[in-house]
């Protein structure tokens, strides 16, 4: 039971750097200006509902992903590893990191594009839910959906409140909480990394 909690405190972790709800909430904003509050809602509800479904199925079918593209848990490590890493770095440096980043023009349907695809379900966070049921259990697989769930949840909370948390937080803290997030994700990039060597050698 405690190695359950210790496994969901991490895949929490995880998904919390990855999305980080509060650094986002400021880039939803700027997407719906000028929207009515009912519209900005059902953008969020939207966004997060097409995000969820997207990641639960790269979650659930994973496996025959990888099995179909001749993938190996090894390289899909170390390459995961590397890509969260670089998401991580950036975010330390204060750059919006260009793997979540979208300069289409077309917001007729921003809830599905930049919004779900890909600032919510971007690559890094679908490494990052692959990486949590790489050799996992029914239990864990479980629990990473539920986990996901949450996080989706949050982000629509952080979305739908937005304009009130980013005049309560201010937008300097919600920049160091940007950073703090940064660097989380660089150390779980070096983890990945180092697991993904160690299975490579069978160190």
């Amino acid at each position: 039971m405690e190695n359950l909690v210790t496994y969901a405190f991490s895949v929490f972790m995880s998904f919390f750097a990855i999305m980080n709800p509060i650094a986002n909430t400021p880039i939803f904003l700027g997407l719906v200006e000028g929207e009515t509050y009912g519209d900005k809602k059902k953008i969020a509800r939207k966004a997060t509902i097409t995000a969820f479904i997207i990641v639960v199925s790269f979650i659930i079918a994973g496996k025959y992903i990888f099995e179909l593209f001749g993938i190996t848990i090894p390289a899909f490590k170390i390459t995961g590893g590397i890509l969260i890493f670089y998401v991580g770095f950036e975010m330390l440096m204060s750059k919006r990191s260009r793997i979540h980043s979208n300069n289409s023009e077309d917001n007729n349907n921003l809830a599905i594009s930049p919004l779900a695809i890909p600032i919510l379900a971007g690559p890094g966070t679908i490494v990052t839910a692959m990486n949590s049921v790489t050799h996992a259990g029914f239990i864990h697989i479980g629990i990473v959906i539920a986990i996901f769930a949450l996080m989706i949840f949050l982000t629509y909370l952080a979305f739908s409140f937005g304009e009130l948390i980013v005049k309560k937080i201010g937008t300097n803290l919600i920049s160091v909480i940007g950073k703090l997030m940064g660097l989380i994700l660089a150390v779980i990039g070096t983890g990945m990394i180092t697991e993904g060597i160690k299975l490579s050698f069978n160190l």
